[in-house]
């Protein structure tokens, strides 16, 4: 250390001391979290609560600027203490939206989200009846004592196991499905299945510690009282529950997860032909691009089977991407014919489509960026 360095001794101490004693508030804080965690258990309230959440993240932007700091820093350091307070929900238990425990069917629950609502739904105080293939034989029994079943298996296998799985049920019986394609789960049930009918898409995937902030997407089809109870306790669970007409869910799900995971293939796959490294790549990346290239590294840490379901689910999305590959065509031309005005033409109209909308990506994209780049550069 050279003298001039050891000029700063006094205040580098001094900053230690402060960064001890912050740690030692959000020790503090947390545990009063915890005590707030355990009143909204035994009074089955929300775990997430979004409007005191918006009322405290205000207020502290507001006490932020009063002492002269980053209202916007301080939001970004206030999110990060509340997600974490919610993270540490996952070992404890969750409120439960109804008087007695609910017997619950879990059909694939050793795959990712069987798992995860399984664990959820045990940590809330029901009682979780798992089925997969090799335990089959004991549906016979503990049909007759369930409240919900919920179909979790691949696309290609949940019409199969509804119509398998329909007949041993009473009719009091709510059948649920997670399919992240509904039209089709949602006719399969309705034929099977006399009794109450709900189409469910939890919008996440099975890494996550809780389900607080979490999007459900919910189908109402049949009986919507006796399901009631079911979309209650999502939104106890902290999750925001948006209700959906399954044809129009289905239509945006082509582009979202269809077209969106294809082009991810194609990314993925022309590297590999071109013999593009991802981390030489990053070597040479700005934040943005290291930003989605993330994003397409991500999918092919999972599971191949999985993601050929999601993209082959249908005729209506094979075609889908059958006109995507089309329109790339028609696109190429430009390339091939060098006509830099047809690119900027064509730039300028989609610019116009996206209207609004590109000004908020612009903003969103860029904390994001700003946020990766912080972290990992």
């Amino acid at each position: 250390m050279t003298p001039k360095e050891k000029k700063l001794n006094p205040q580098r101490n001094r900053i230690d001391e402060i960064d001890e004693k912050l740690l030692d508030l959000l020790a503090e804080r947390r545990e009063i979290v915890h005590e707030v965690i355990d009143k909204k258990i035994e009074n089955r309230l929300p775990i997430f609560a979004p409007k005191r959440e918006d009322e405290k993240t205000e207020k502290f932007r507001q006490m932020a600027a009063n002492k002269d700091l980053d209202p916007d820093w301080a939001e970004d350091f206030l999110r990060m203490i509340m997600a974490s307070s919610r993270d540490s929900q996952s070992s404890k238990q969750f409120p439960r939206v109804t008087e007695e425990p609910k017997h619950i069917l879990i059909v694939g629950a050793k795959g990712g989200m069987g798992s995860l609502y399984s664990r959820i739904a045990e940590q809330t105080g029901h009682k979780v009846h798992k089925i997969d293939k090799h335990n089959w034989h004991e549906l016979e029994e503990i049909a007759p004592t369930l409240d919900l079943a919920i179909v979790s298996v691949p696309i290609n296998k949940t019409v199969d196991v509804i119509e398998r799985l329909a007949p041993k049920l009473t009719k009091d019986t709510i059948l649920a499905d997670f399919t992240s394609n509904k039209t089709d789960p949602i006719a399969a049930m309705k034929r099977a299945h006399d009794g109450p009918v709900l189409g469910l898409h939890p919008m996440h995937g099975p890494d996550v510690d809780n389900l607080s902030k979490q999007l459900m997407v919910v189908c109402p089809v049949r009986d919507d009282e006796a399901s009631q109870w079911v979309i209650e306790q999502s939104k106890l669970w902290g999750m925001r529950v948006v209700e959906a007409d399954a044809e129009k869910h289905d239509h945006v799900m082509h582009m979202v997860q269809g077209l969106r995971h294809f082009v991810a293939l194609l990314h993925g796959s022309f590297m590999k032909t071109y013999d593009l490294k991802p981390q030489d790549i990053l070597d040479y990346s700005s934040p943005i691009y290291r930003a989605e290239l993330m994003m397409t590294g991500r999918i092919f840490a999972q599971s191949a089977e999985l993601y050929a379901d999601i993209v082959f689910a249908n005729e209506e999305r094979r075609e889908l991407l059958l006109n995507f590959i089309e329109h790339n065509e028609r696109l190429a031309k430009m390339v091939k014919e060098d006509d830099k005005d047809g690119f900027i033409k064509e730039f300028e109209s989609v610019t116009d489509f996206f209207g609004k909308f590109a000004s908020q990506a612009l903003e969103e994209s860029g904390y994001l960026i700003n946020r990766l780049a912080d972290r990992f550069a």
